[in-house]
C-alpha cells in the first residue's frame, strides 16, 4: 500500500474516531462563555496524554473549565485546593496502622483520579510539589514498599496565579518541565463579558454537562494521534526549533544572543511532536504541517525557556523570544 493510500485509510479512521470532539466542545461551550484557546489546549492535552498548566489571574474559568470538561466525560475527577499547610500524603495518599490486626492499611488519596484538578497549585511548598512528580512522569505512586498504578488515563490539569501574587512559590524547574503546555489565560472580550453576566449572574447553580464521551472513545483517539503521519521534513523542523532554544547563534539568531539561560529539553522535542499530532487530530487531519507545529509551538516552550538576568531587565518575555525563533527557522 502506498503511503498516500495509508493516509487516506487513516483519516478515514481520524474522521471517525474524532466524531466526539465537536459535540465535547459544545457541551463546554455551553457552560464556558469564549476561552476557545484554553478549550481546544485541553483537548490537546487529553488527546496526546500530556499534563496542562494554567496561568492566569482569579476569575477567568480555569476552574471551571477543567470541570467542565472532566464532567463531559465518564471519567474519575479529584480536585485538590492546594495551601501553605497541605503535606504530601494529602495529595498522593498514605499507610494507616490497623491496631486490631497489627497491618498497615493503604489509604489511596486524590491523585488515583483520571483527571486531577490541582487548584492553585504554586500555594503548596516544594515538598508537596514534588510528591507529584513520580505520579506525572511514571503515572504510578509508591507507598511504602508497594508501587500502585494510576488509572488510565491520567492527567494533571493544574491552575496557577502569577507568581507575583500575594502566598504564592516558584514551582520546581523539574516539574514545570513535566507539564507538556502552558497556557496563559487571559480576560474576555466585552461582548463575552456581558454573555457571562447574562449566563452566570444568578443564585442558581449552573446546570449540569451531559456526559458525551467515555474512556474507551478517549483511548481510541489517543492510539490514533500517535499513528499520525509526521514527515521527515516536520521532524526536522521541530528538532530546529528546539534546537534554537539552546544555541540560537548557530541558528543564526544572533539577536538573541546572550538572552537565553537554558533551552528546552529533548522532552520539549517530544512534546511538541505530540502535541502537533493531537492538534492534527483535532483539525480533522491524518498528518502534521508545519502550522500545526508554529500553532502549538508556543504552549510547549514558553515554561522550557528560561531566561537570562539580561533578558528580564530588557523585560524579554519567553513568549517574544518563541516567536523570534519560529520566525527565523525556515518552514519546510
Amino acid at each position: 500500500m502506498t503511503e498516500s493510500a495509508n493516509i487516506n485509510e487513516l483519516s478515514a479512521r481520524v474522521a471517525e474516531a474524532s466524531a466526539w470532539i465537536e459535540p465535547l466542545q459544545n457541551e463546554i461551550g455551553s457552560i464556558i462563555v469564549g476561552q476557545h484557546y484554553m478549550v481546544s489546549r485541553l483537548l490537546v492535552g487529553l488527546l496526546a496524554n500530556g499534563h496542562v498548566l494554567l496561568e492566569g489571574v482569579p476569575g477567568l474559568a480555569k476552574t471551571l473549565s477543567v470541570r467542565t470538561l472532566a464532567g463531559a466525560l465518564t471519567a474519575r475527577f479529584s480536585r485538590i485546593q492546594f495551601t501553605p499547610d497541605l503535606l504530601p500524603a494529602d495529595v498522593v495518599g498514605t499507610l494507616i496502622y490497623n491496631p486490631r490486626d497489627g497491618a498497615f492499611v493503604t489509604k489511596k488519596g486524590p491523585v488515583f483520579a483520571n483527571i486531577l484538578l490541582a487548584d492553585e497549585i504554586n500555594r503548596a511548598p516544594a515538598k508537596v510539589q514534588s510528591a507529584l512528580l513520580e505520579a506525572m512522569q511514571e503515572r504510578q505512586v509508591t507507598l511504602g514498599d508497594e508501587t500502585h498504578q494510576l488509572p488510565r488515563p491520567f492527567l494533571v490539569l493544574a491552575t496557577e496565579n502569577p507568581i507575583d501574587q500575594e502566598g504564592t512559590y516558584q514551582l520546581p524547574e523539574a516539574q514545570v518541565d513535566r507539564f507538556m503546555l502552558k497556557l496563559k489565560v487571559g480576560y474576555p472580550s466585552p461582548s463575552e463579558e456581558r454573555l457571562i453576566l447574562d449566563r452566570m449572574a444568578s443564585t442558581q447553580a449552573l446546570p449540569q454537562v451531559s456526559k458525551v464521551a467515555d474512556l474507551d472513545a478517549v483511548a481510541e483517539a489517543q492510539k490514533l494521534v500517535d499513528q499520525i503521519y509526521l514527515s521527515d521534513a516536520v521532524r526536522d523542523y521541530i528538532v530546529q526549533v528546539v534546537y534554537a532554544t539552546r544555541d540560537p547563534e548557530k541558528a543564526k539568531l544572533n539577536t538573541l544572543k546572550g538572552l537565553i539561560r537554558y533551552g528546552a529539553s529533548p522532552r520539549a522535542t517530544i512534546a511538541l511532536a505530540l502535541a502537533a499530532r493531537a492538534w492534527a487530530f483535532i483539525e480533522g487531519r491524518a498528518y502534521v504541517v508545519p502550522d500545526d507545529v508554529k500553532t502549538i509551538g508556543a504552549d510547549v516552550l514558553r515554561h522550557r525557556v528560561l531566561l537570562s538576568y539580561e533578558a528580564e531587565a530588557e523585560e524579554i518575555t519567553s513568549e517574544e523570544v518563541v516567536k523570534k525563533i519560529f520566525d527565523t527557522i525556515p518552514v519546510p
